[in-house]
Formats: C-alpha cells, structure tokens, sequence
C-alpha cells in the first residue's frame, strides 16, 4: 500500500501581470493540516519592461507566508507596513478582522533585468482568531534554525518540528522546512511530524516505494509518521503540514472563513470600500464577481 495519499500537480493561474503554478486548494484536497492556499511563484525571469505589480487587495481570516528562492518583493500594507523580502526571509502577515497589502518589484530593481521565485501560503486562524487585529512581521534569512543531520540540510521556516521552533509568531500546530540534500539521502522524518503532511519538490527528485516523483507537484502523504524517502543528490524539498482545523474553512477570493456569512461581509466591504489603504497606493485589485 502507498504512503502517497494524492499527487496534485501545479496549475496555471494569474496574480496581478504575473503567473504563478497553483497547487492548494485542489478540488479534492482543500487544504493540508492549516494550510488552505499555495502559490509557487516562477521561476520568472523579468526584462526591464517588466515588473511584479500586485494591486492593492485584502485579506481576512488568514496568515500569508512568503518565501522567495529568487528575487525581492516589496510589501505594503494596511497598517503601515514597508519590508523588503529576499531568499531565505519570512514575510508574515496577519490579516485578522481585515488587511490590505500590495506587493511590487522593488523601485531600484524596476528598470532592471531581474528574476522571481519562491513561494506564498495562506494559512487559517483558528476560530478565536480570526478575528484578531492585523499584524506583520518580517524575519531575517539568519534568524531561521538551521542544522544538518546524515547529510541532510534543514532549515524550520515556521512551526515546530524536529525538537525546534521557528522565530514566525503562528496561531496552530503547524510546521513548514525546507530540506535539501548534497548526496543521495533517506530522509525519514515522520517521527518528527504530526498532523496532515505535505511535500512539495522545488529541484531534483525524490524516490518513495519503487515510484520517482519531480518538481512542481504536491505529494500529500497518507500519514504524517509515515513521511519517509529517498532524495537523489541536489534535491530541495518542502515539508508541511500540521494539526487541521475541527470546523471547513471556506474561501471565497482572498477571504477565509469558518462563517459563510463573514465572507460574504468582507466581499460588500470591499465592493463598498470600507477598507483603509496602504500608504501612498491608489490602485486596488476589484472583487472579481458581480457587484
């Protein structure tokens, strides 16, 4: 019997001017522990004339996490925020009640040749956070743990797993690392791991029961203690998951939810623009149903 539960491959899907490969939700897999959304990001290489411009838009119910192999992005938001993000850093953000955030090619990367390549999650809020007042961290590239073990690389971006803890302030049990590998490796980590499980493979290959899977796709695993594999040389891989949520999250747009009802208030706050705006944007992403 497998230990693979389900392969979800990368779909297109549009951002703003730039595409990305969707893997969650999936029709028949609508999150994984708190995870309900991931979009990987590139890899994209942009001219002079090209520039990552995504408008002004909002969020509630939900944490965002970006992660970039590649590249920069400069985030804007609702309560004041201004960070840069680059390869290794976490940008964190809360969106609570409600929260509006724009994210751009930096301005002195704007007339330049550049690339783009990472990751953004969206992860749920338990009930009685949902809705919290909004917030944003940023967390450098050295503040994350990192280790080594049996030729493995790890590095904990958030959560808790493997007996430690990422600096990234999450509300649930929860974990996602990064594991890369210089020669042929068995990674056998599900001791570590509990809750719903996840792989996605940015480079290279892994090997599970005789079957070889590569990059862009989502392996969800049928168990989190079961999570074990081989690595060919070169190969990066993201492990996460955690503890899922008692009650469905429901998305509608960039709006979760565990009330129907609450979506659909921020969708009429939003058409009616009751939602205050990042410093200095004018520009907004509009709702794209009726209204």
């Amino acid at each position: 019997m497998s230990s693979i539960e389900m392969i979800i491959p990368e779909r297109a899907a549009g951002i703003g001017s730039f595409q990305v490969g969707r893997l969650l939700p999936f029709r028949q897999k609508r999150a994984v522990g708190p995870f309900v959304f991931l979009d990987h990001m590139g890899p994209a290489s942009l001219s002079k004339n090209e520039n990552l411009d995504v408008l002004p838009h909002p969020h509630i119910g939900l944490s965002t996490l970006t992660y970039l192999f590649g590249g920069a992005i400069m985030h804007r938001d609702s309560i004041g925020s201004v960070a840069e993000i680059q390869p290794g850093a976490v940008n964190w953000m809360t969106a609570g009640k409600g929260v509006v955030h724009s994210e751009r090619t930096p301005e002195y990367l704007r007339n330049a040749e550049k690339s783009l390549h990472g990751l953004q999650f969206w992860v749920g809020l338990p009930k009685e956070y949902e809705e919290t007042e909004p917030s944003f961290i940023h967390i450098e590239a050295g503040e994350i743990p990192a280790w080594t073990e049996n030729h493995l690389q790890f590095r904990l971006i958030a959560g808790e797993a493997f007996g430690r803890k990422s600096p990234v302030p999450v509300f649930s049990r929860l974990y996602f690392a990064e594991i890369k590998c210089s020669v042929t490796q068995q990674a056998a980590i599900g001791h570590a791991l509990y809750g719903e499980c996840a792989l996605f493979i940015l480079e290279g290959a892994v090997r599970i029961e005789g079957n070889t899977y590569g990059p862009n796709q989502v392996l969800v695993t049928k168990e989190s203690k079961r999570c074990s594999f081989e690595m060919e040389a070169g190969s990066t891989v993201y492990v996460f998951g955690g503890e899922p949520f008692t009650e469905e999250r429901y998305i509608d747009w960039n709006f979760v939810s565990s009330d129907k009802n609450r979506l659909q208030t921020a969708r009429e706050d939003w058409i009616n623009r009751c939602y205050p705006m990042p410093p200095g944007e004018t520009e907004t992403v509009p709702y794209p149903g009726p209204g």
